[in-house]
């Protein structure tokens, strides 16, 4: 079964849907803490740690390998929950080589475009790779086509490393990627609630509402 990933940093929205008993985990990056309103990582992805209970990926903002392995050691000793999200670049892959040999090794592989990057942050050691949808869509490219070959590859080669979809845009990307076998989706909140919502359930609710209410007071 597909796991769902909330894509944001804002603690209110994350208390909202684990509320809803369907949230897995969250993911975060530097631009959604900052759209959150905060410039503590480390205190903001551990409010989110306490909330899901569940997988959290918090990204570095060092370019170099040696960077990235640095902060990576910080964010992955937070908690047992958390992951480190790391670009699909060439000091990206030194790093994932190097994370994934530990034993908290807890990699989000981000920023990927094709199926040759995800191949190769798998080969690396990658737990996850982020396959940014949306971000295609909006060039003109294929996005969702992108989720479907890296699915055939990973099943192909029987790597471990989980497919994740992200960068979803609307709920018929959630649909496409089910369908793509995602592992795991990740989604702004306003995409998770419309993935609840239907003009017809409404006006279904308010029908069998009202033919209770005719009943009861006759």
């Amino acid at each position: 079964m597909a796991r769902l990933f909330l894509d944001t940093a804002n603690v209110e929205e994350i208390r909202e849907a684990t509320r809803w008993g369907i949230l897995d985990g969250v993911t975060t990056n530097p631009t959604l803490m900052m759209r959150a309103g905060t410039a503590d990582l480390k205190a903001n992805t551990l409010k989110i740690v306490d909330l899901v209970q569940g997988p959290v990926s918090a990204e570095v903002v060092a370019t170099d390998a040696g960077g990235m392995i640095e902060e990576a050691r910080k964010i992955l000793s937070w908690s047992e929950h958390v992951f480190v999200k790391i670009p699909c670049t060439a000091e990206g892959l030194k790093a994932i080589r190097e994370i994934s040999t530990w034993p908290n090794g807890r990699v989000n592989a981000t920023l990927i475009f094709s199926p040759t990057q995800a191949y190769l942050v798998a080969k690396a050691g990658a737990s996850y790779a982020s396959i940014f949808v949306g971000r295609m869509d909006d060039a003109g490219l294929d996005g969702m086509e992108v989720v479907r070959q890296t699915r055939d590859i990973f099943d192909n080669y029987g790597f471990h490393c989980q497919l994740l979809a992200a960068s979803i845009r609307h709920t018929a990307h959630v649909v496409d990627a089910l369908l793509a076998g995602a592992d795991i989706i990740t989604l702004p909140f306003g995409v998770l609630q419309k993935m609840i919502r239907s003009p017809f359930t409404d006006v279904g609710l308010e029908r069998f509402l009202a033919d209770w209410e005719k009943v009861a007071g006759g």
